[in-house]
């Protein structure tokens, strides 16, 4: 009875890994074909892209006690705007900018 069961086990062993097989095989022909090298993206023309550093300042809400609806607002999700003033706060010694 014991070498049953185990006859038994490595045939369901041997049967899951031959589906998990090619189950992936068929999912493999499936995909896209890689990119070729002329498809891969390119650099644009005036360098890389660098980094934007800008102070944003937050858009007021009105405060006329209407309720507004995200279509209502303007500038889509940003929710901020360019600062009015660029400079860079400091620290004046005292713990305060």
């Amino acid at each position: 009875m014991g070498i049953g069961l185990a006859v038994a086990a490595l045939l369901v062993v041997g049967l899951l890994i031959g589906l998990f097989a090619s189950g992936s095989r068929r999912v493999r022909r499936g995909d896209s074909p890689r990119p070729r090298p002329e498809e891969q993206p390119q650099r644009p023309e005036g360098g890389p892209v660098h980094e934007v550093r800008e102070r944003r300042e937050p858009d007021e809400m009105p405060r006329d006690g209407e309720r507004l609806g995200p279509h209502d607002l303007h500038g889509g999700s940003s929710g901020s705007r360019t600062g009015t003033s660029q400079d860079r706060p400091r620290w004046d010694g005292n713990g305060r900018i």
